[in-house]
């Protein structure tokens, strides 16, 4: 995402060394662009590296870079070397589809992996799908998505983007009923990805009786939501849900802090649960208490995360609390096609459309599967920001950390 004032312009966002080096250097035969057999594996993606999505994007590029690093080092895939074709999509819908159709017709790649956000991610999947192509995608789990019932396309997480309010919801009515809040305000951004996770929230809890007090849809033009954040305010909810993407995530908690009313449980779609860019943009000191999703977090005992971590680190610098779940969900694209090669011993897209449709298939965010329509049949968890970092608090299976319920006031 751009760094500017402007909000997202347009409606929609194995272990590493073991399993690498274990059972993937066999010769096989692969099919899809003019690479052949003894050639690279060439693997195109359109990645957003500038505009709107570009935070986002690039951490992206990291996890797709950092897997074929990886995978390189320990002899390729069935005995070729992967080499990666990223272009850049400008964070356009209309540039994504230029990019893969060339990508497919003019770079003859054998594999397409996704961009990032729902807004590129349905027109990118049908390019792929008009081509005979697979499409793992790290990101752009909106409905609109599954609503095209492609039967090529793959969501890289453990469920559709709307279950993440599934998951603040059902751990808000599970409080007990003296801390749940009475009243709730909604302020969405006009997005496929961000709108549907808060509607999803506000149905939930209207039906358990948490009255809405405030609402508003946000076009994605909006340069200063100062104005909606002050609506939102005078009303004072006692839980603030914000159907975000980056930009805006940052701006509304800003606002807040300006307008200083802090609500006693506040929950970002996305942009909160950036473990770099969301402090950077509030400071730390005002990311106490907030709430966001996440599928994969440092600790975690899924398949090759420690790995994973060491490697990142050593390639990007930082530690594992900076590590971010973008560049996780890339990574985990390429884990399922070693997945799929290491067991029927090929790598084309016919085999990875009809092995990835049965079976569970181990990657960093855990055990995938995915019904019909591409969409995973796991679920969310919560992370909370405590004490400068993202923990993840819900479900308990998961929770690493006590929630902190109220939210404590700003700059502590």
């Amino acid at each position: 995402m751009s760094k500017g004032n402007r909000l997202y312009r347009a409606a929609a966002s194995l272990a590493v060394v073991a399993v690498v080096g274990a059972g993937l250097t066999a010769c096989g035969s692969g099919s899809g662009g003019g690479s052949g057999s003894n050639g690279p594996l060439v693997i195109g993606a359109s990645i957003s590296l500038t505009g709107d999505f570009s935070d986002s994007g690039k951490a992206v590029e990291r996890g797709y870079q950092l897997w074929a690093n990886t995978v390189n080092a320990h002899g390729g895939i069935l005995g070729r070397q992967v080499k990666l074709d990223i272009v850049d999509d400008a964070s356009s819908p209309t540039q994504v589809v230029t990019n893969y159709q060339n990508l497919i017709n003019k770079d003859h790649v054998d594999l397409t992996f996704g961009p990032f956000s729902t807004l590129l991610t349905v027109p990118a999947a049908q390019v792929a799908h008009r081509y005979g192509y697979a499409f793992l995608a790290p990101a752009g789990g909106g409905p609109q998505v599954f609503a095209q019932k492609l039967d090529n396309f793959f969501f890289v997480q453990p469920a559709p983007v709307v279950d993440a309010g599934e998951a603040f919801a059902n751990f808000i009515l599970g409080l007990p009923a003296a801390q749940r809040p009475r009243t709730a305000a909604y302020a969405e951004l006009d997005d496929p990805f961000s709108a549907p996770v808060a509607e999803n929230i506000r149905q939930r809890f209207e039906a358990a009786g948490i009255k809405t007090v405030y609402k508003q849809v946000y076009p994605s033009e909006t340069a200063d939501l100062s104005p909606v954040m002050a609506a939102l305010a005078a009303t004072k909810p006692d839980v603030i849900v914000g159907g975000t993407q980056s930009e805006d995530a940052y701006a509304q908690v800003k606002a807040l802090v300006q307008l200083k009313y802090n609500p006693k449980f506040m929950f970002q779609a996305n942009g909160a649960n950036a473990p770099v860019d969301f402090p950077n943009n509030v400071g730390t000191s005002n990311t106490s208490g907030i709430i966001g999703s996440a599928d994969w977090f440092p600790g975690s005992t899924a398949s090759g995360s420690a790995a994973f971590t060491a490697a990142y680190i050593k390639a990007y610098g930082g530690n594992a609390n900076q590590v971010d779940d973008n560049s996780a969900e890339a990574y985990s694209v390429g884990q399922l096609v070693q997945d799929v090669a290491q067991k029927t011993g090929k790598i084309d897209n016919a085999t990875l459309i009809s092995s990835l449709h049965s079976g569970r298939w181990p990657t960093l965010l855990g055990n995938l599967s995915w019904d019909d329509t591409g969409a995973p049949k796991g679920q969310y968890n919560l992370v909370q920001w405590q004490n400068g970092k993202l923990v993840p608090i819900y479900p308990a299976s998961s929770a690493k950390a006590k929630p902190i319920v109220p939210k404590p006031n700003w700059g502590q």
